[in-house]
């Protein structure tokens, strides 16, 4: 089975990684380097990485066009794509053998688009899952080959519940694949009446004027908390939730962190469901936070009142 991988994020490094184990991964193809930090250095996305210590042959196609010819240039009987982060024409997708399987983070048809794990935790809702779908033309349209369900507890942050779901579907990937090939699996078509779409998120959609707190009655001000919990696992680790506070003339930035940043690098919560990081400092619980900025109490302080 000559396999090509499409992927980018560190999160889907174990399905590529049972890949390796199951078939004969002729190429894997992944986004382009991008400039990152402060000093905006040139920086390999994490599946390239992985891909170099492993001796796999790797393609970045700078554009839908380059991909195209790439891809009628390999032979291959199937592709399997995760959180690849770029279209795929649909031409190309005739050209293996079985077609392409999309690992999508969401249960299709519900969510269809880049977000679909930050639209779950804004939303607030108590179930997601991975779907399997034979990739058409239409994104995320294609068939449903199967869905793994996931319970969402109120501690999951998007990093967490990517990781876990994309785990969860390296397992069962490569009995998935064999099942599907021998004709065991039949693809079901969606139900087009129930599709929703995720929007693209900016940084500023991390953004939060907290000078609206003086305008809302208590009820108010718990459903906006309510409202930024959710925010706040939901775009992390980016945009991440922000603010910024004048003292003394001078702004300050700062983010709204999962409690987990802090918290034995775990998705546990604390007294708080969120810590505070001044920009270019550490993250820090509120006392902490406090006692090194004082003259912010009452700028913040709705921030942890009950």
């Amino acid at each position: 089975m000559k396999i090509i991988f499409f992927g980018t994020p560190k999160e889907v490094i174990p399905v590529l990684e049972n890949l390796t184990k199951y078939g004969n991964v002729t190429a894997v193809v992944t986004a382009p380097d991008q400039k990152s930090g402060r000093k905006q250095l040139l920086t390999p996305p994490p599946v390239k990485i992985f891909a170099e210590k492993h001796n796999m042959q790797i393609f970045q196609p700078e554009n839908k066009q380059s991909l195209k010819s790439l891809l009628l240039h390999l032979t291959s009987d199937l592709f399997i794509v995760a959180a690849y982060g770029k279209i795929i024409p649909p031409e190309a997708l005739s050209i293996p053998t079985y077609g392409a399987i999309n690992i999508h983070p969401s249960l299709l048809p519900k969510y269809r688009g880049a977000t679909p794990i930050q639209t779950a935790l804004l939303n607030g809702d108590e179930k997601s899952g991975v779907t399997f779908i034979k990739m058409d033309e239409q994104m995320d349209h294609g068939p449903i080959i199967h869905q793994i369900p996931f319970t969402l507890e109120k501690t999951d942050t998007c990093n967490w519940l990517m990781q876990t779901m994309f785990a969860q579907a390296a397992i069962l990937l490569p009995s998935l694949i064999e099942n599907y090939v021998a004709g065991k699996l039949t693809p079901q078509p969606q139900d087009e009446n129930k599709a929703t779409y995720t929007k693209i998120i900016t940084r500023q959609d991390g953004y939060i004027d907290l000078s609206v707190l003086e305008k809302l009655a208590p009820l108010e001000i718990r459903n906006w908390k309510s409202e930024i919990d959710r925010k706040i696992r939901a775009y992390y680790p980016w945009p991440t939730v922000w603010t910024k506070v004048k003292i003394k003339n001078q702004e300050i930035r700062i983010k709204l962190l999962p409690s987990s940043v802090i918290a034995d690098k775990t998705k546990q919560s604390q007294t708080t469901p969120f810590v505070l990081q001044v920009e270019g400092k550490k993250p820090m619980n509120f006392k902490d936070f406090l006692n090194g900025y004082p003259a912010l109490k009452e700028k913040i302080k709705e921030l942890y009142t009950e």
